[in-house]
């Protein structure tokens, strides 16, 4: 899987920003392939110099596939408002994603490690 992740840095114009979020969410979520998309508003930055204030995700079934909806004129059309709506204060990449899911988790956090037997 991959997906178009979406870096937004702090805006200065935030009524422009948010009274354009609506209209990027119409043509991203309208992009072809697109099968899941996650919003995350970071609260504080931790470690590091980063200055994202909202992470947006857009997931596709494969790399070309989030080129192909990137290049539709709905992804077109997203990339629009949203180079608009944030003066270009934000950072587009792909990334190749793979998740875990909790079951296989926990699984090894049930079974002990050759390390942690080995130091008992």
């Amino acid at each position: 899987m991959y997906k178009l992740v979406i870096l937004i840095e702090p805006q200065m114009d935030i009524l422009r920003f948010e009274d354009s979020w609506p209209k990027f969410l119409e043509y991203a979520e309208k992009m072809p392939g697109l099968i899941r998309e996650t919003t995350s508003r970071v609260d504080r930055i931790l470690a590091g110099n980063c200055s994202v204030e909202k992470i947006h995700e857009l997931y596709f079934e494969s790399m070309e596939a989030a080129l192909e909806a990137m290049a539709s004129p709905n992804g077109q059309a997203a990339g629009k408002v949203l180079q608009a709506m944030t003066g270009g204060n934000m950072t587009l990449m792909l990334a190749h994603h793979l998740e875990d899911e909790i079951e296989n988790i926990k699984r090894y956090r049930e079974e002990p490690s050759d390390d942690a037997t080995a130091a008992a």
